[in-house]
């Protein structure tokens, strides 16, 4: 996966609101071992029933996730993109769970994003060529 040009901000996160982070930190642990079909079949499970999330939510999800998370805080981008996917589904919401690559020179990266933008990356929309999403589920109401 690509290194991000500058190490994500940490913030505090306040007690009451961390065994969320943690199971999502964890679970993402877990799921990343998993192949990539995998992965993207247990997400597409796990975001039914979601509204689609903003980009408010997706970054404090990202901002949580990294605050409580050496390696999502580092070059973890699979566990970190994952993990804030999970944490998002816990508060009632759905990013899109984004991988891809680059082509010149060759890097893998996996990143959550809203509306087509990517949510607290410091790459611009389109850097990176999306190989696997589980998009957000339309918003309800729509056929």
């Amino acid at each position: 996966m690509s290194r991000p040009m500058t190490p994500a901000p940490r913030e505090d996160v306040p007690l009451r609101r961390r065994p969320p982070v943690l199971l999502a930190t964890a679970a993402a642990r877990l799921l990343v071992l998993l192949k990539p079909r995998r992965i993207r079949r247990v997400l597409t499970l796990v975001r039914r029933g979601a509204a689609p999330a903003g980009a408010d939510e997706a970054l404090a999800a990202r901002r949580d996730v990294v605050a409580v998370s050496a390696r999502c805080a580092g070059e973890g981008c699979l566990q970190r993109s994952v993990a804030t996917a999970l944490l998002c589904r816990m508060r009632g919401v759905w990013p899109d769970w984004c991988t891809g690559v680059r082509t010149a020179p060759f890097r893998a990266h996996a990143w959550v994003e809203v509306d087509g933008l990517p949510v607290g990356e410091p790459y611009p929309p389109g850097y990176h060529h999306r190989l696997m999403v589980v998009p957000s589920p339309p918003p309800r109401g729509t056929p």
